[in-house]
């Protein structure tokens, strides 16, 4: 097996940006493996064997940024749809638009107020806490948008998310809870949004369609039985590692601690629509689950079945080691952590930590390959180098 100018452990978006930089700007031989079967990391998407709808295996992934060099790159590989991502929440039976906005507050309250109006019945709400240091999420929701909007549609989503009751969470999850005073309900506000036209994997299939680039799927990093293994090639080969970086040193200053999501899949034959939307938030204590995602509607201009779907109820909880991590918990035992990590991965040699993994951050898709970006430009030479 010819030995590559570069390895890099993980073949989500981060990696693969930093695999084509590498082959394409530098014509350096790359070898990328993933433990998994498939390459893209948690972005990849498959076609549903029962209905031929493309589901996105790992959770809703939407692509939008306001970042012209990360969009102009994008668009290298794949052209992208004209879809706006908008979000509805089920409270009491009754479906509200997402973020709150002068729609939510007018149905909420049967009113009709203006943007004024609405700005003052807020601010007046959210009086009940003035003068006082919330220090824990609860009250902060109640002192950033009053009690009747949060407790409708924050604090019991928010408890299922994290499994933890808000009077027990601390008031710096949140720092804000957007309110628009207008009827907009688009969910993002970024320059440019869409979904890839051939679909994820498409386009993270064709990131790595380069001649220099190899993937090798099913390998782990920390498996002493193939050749890519950390024991025999640290310090040997420049390496990109993208997992986790506790795991990486053994987990030698603890667990740093994530939430996962549980995807629970249902066909319906039934019905070719089941919710009319995308996905469905679903805010009340009573229900399980945080979401419900309908995978057609990402592709309206797409011809799938009219006589059946697939929908997928999200639930969130802790993740264990074996379980696939998505947002980290960041509480103040694992920031004194990840400093300490931060120094170790710091004095790897030939070995740069990144995306969402290696540096525990929840990265939008568009961070993680701006991210990746940046360290191309200002990291990849020395470390081709060394």
């Amino acid at each position: 097996m010819a030995t590559p100018d570069l390895l890099i452990v993980g073949s989500g978006l981060f990696g693969l940006t930093i695999a084509e930089r590498a082959a394409t700007e530098h014509a350096a031989k790359v070898t990328i493996i993933d433990k998994r079967p498939h390459l893209g990391g948690n972005a990849y998407s498959e076609a549903d064997e029962a209905t031929g709808i493309e589901v996105h295996k790992y959770g809703a992934h939407l692509f939008h940024t306001s970042n012209e060099r990360v969009w102009e790159y994008v668009n290298r590989f794949t052209a992208f749809t004209g879809y706006v991502h908008k979000v509805y929440t089920n409270h009491q039976g009754i479906v509200y638009p997402m973020p709150i906005n002068l729609g939510t507050i007018n149905q909420f309250f049967s009113s009709a107020y203006t943007p004024d109006e609405a700005r003052a019945l807020v601010q007046e709400q959210a009086g009940e806490l003035a003068g006082t240091d919330p220090e824990n999420l609860n009250d902060k929701g109640i002192s950033l948008i009053g009690r009747p909007l949060y407790e409708a549609f924050i604090k019991h989503y928010t408890g299922k998310q994290w499994q933890t009751d808000p009077k027990d969470l601390p008031a710096g999850i949140i720092s804000r809870l957007p309110v628009r005073y207008t009827y907009d309900n688009r969910y993002f506000n970024d320059t440019h949004e869409g979904l890839p036209q051939q679909g994820y994997t498409a386009w993270l299939e064709r990131m790595a369609d380069h001649p220099n680039i190899e993937v090798q799927l099913g390998v782990d990093y920390f498996d002493e039985s193939q050749p890519f293994n950390k024991k025999a090639v640290r310090g040997q080969l420049p390496v990109v590692y993208t997992g986790p970086v506790d795991r990486y040193f053994d987990y030698e200053l603890g667990d740093l601690k994530w939430r996962t999501i549980d995807l629970e899949t249902e066909h319906l034959d039934t019905t070719g629509d089941f919710q009319g939307t995308s996905v469905m938030n679903y805010a009340d204590e009573s229900v399980p689950f945080t979401r419900i995602i309908e995978p057609r509607h990402f592709h309206p201009e797409r011809e799938y079945p009219k006589d059946r779907t697939v929908i997928q109820r999200e639930y969130s909880r802790f993740a264990e080691r074996e379980d696939e991590p998505y947002y980290p918990v960041n509480s103040s035992t694992d920031r004194d952590s990840l400093l300490r990590y931060r120094e170790m991965a710091d004095a790897e040699p030939r070995t740069l930590f990144g995306g969402r993994l290696g540096t525990y951050q929840y990265l939008d898709m568009h961070m993680a390959i701006g991210a990746a970006l940046s360290m191309a430009d200002n990291k990849l030479a020395d470390l081709l180098r060394r």
